[in-house]
């Protein structure tokens, strides 16, 4: 006798009418269910759709999901006889690792509830979160996702986006560009001024409404730091970047204004006769 004629001669003797009828109930439970959940998901995002963003959208149908499938796999369990808390007292240490992991989960998934009620960011925006900066791409339960500018994709957890120093350049329509120049202290501080301010018409991305700024911001060890700040829509942020830095080096060119560089004067030392 082979091994399949072994599994058939099995399934044969512990087949019984209650056993048909128990498998026919969590069939038909389960295609029950997942009409239900197919209801349910479809009734919760045509709420989220009208009065909620696209991240609490996301975050709503994931919870939906979730639910659902922590369910069917619980049910499954349960009708082969399987105990969850069997399967972790037969792990051990496990539980204990469980307890640390549903811990953990549970301070992102809070921590991503005060993400959402704050409305500190969404779906598309540019931030900054412990020095690592990208366009968010999801906001999930346990943390958000960002795709960095060399398209890299960076996993925060919620708890850290709490717990830390959240930067949003794209939080307002439109921000100011600040480029700081050092110049020579031999230069006349006022031409320096008039030359920085005929830059900004040659800049197609600058705005004038909020009106551009200059300013000395200090005497540094080889020049005098001055700073040139221009209002612009984030959309436009590698255009005016580049505008600036170009129209900065064309002007002092053409007005003869240097930029001074760190330098190092070695005097020779004398000896004695």
């Amino acid at each position: 006798m082979n091994e399949l004629e072994k599994m058939w001669e099995k399934i044969i003797s512990n087949f019984s009418v209650e056993n048909a009828f128990r498998i026919g109930g969590a069939v038909l439970g389960f295609i029950i269910a997942f009409v239900l959940y197919k209801i349910i998901r479809k009734y919760v995002n045509s709420i989220t759709t009208k009065k909620f963003s696209k991240q609490t959208q996301a975050v709503s149908d994931k919870i939906v999901r979730y639910t659902f499938y922590t369910i069917v796999v619980l049910s499954v369990l349960n009708f082969f006889g399987i105990k969850l808390t069997t399967l972790l007292g037969a792990a051990g240490i496990a539980g204990v690792a469980v307890g640390f992991a549903a811990q953990t989960s549970f301070s992102n998934i809070i921590s991503g509830f005060f993400v959402l009620s704050e409305h500190a960011l969404k779906i598309g925006d540019f931030i900054s979160v412990d020095g690592t900066a990208g366009t968010v791409d999801s906001v999930d339960l346990l943390s958000v996702k960002i795709v960095t500018p060399d398209n890299k994709a960076v996993r925060i957890p919620n708890e850290t986006i709490i717990k830390s120093n959240l930067i949003n350049n794209s939080y307002y329509p439109q921000r100011r560009m600040d480029v700081r120049i050092s110049v020579s202290y031999k230069e006349d501080l006022e031409k320096v001024l008039e030359v920085l301010k005929s830059v900004v018409p040659g800049c197609p991305s600058g705005l004038t409404d909020p009106a551009p700024v200059v300013f000395f911001d200090g005497f540094g060890a080889s020049g005098i730091d001055v700073v040139l700040g221009v209002w612009f829509r984030n959309e436009n942020f590698l255009n005016i970047k580049n505008e600036l830095h170009i129209g900065i080096k064309k002007a002092f060119t053409e007005e003869g204004i240097k930029i001074p560089f760190l330098q190092v004067v070695i005097h020779p030392q004398e000896r004695d006769t």
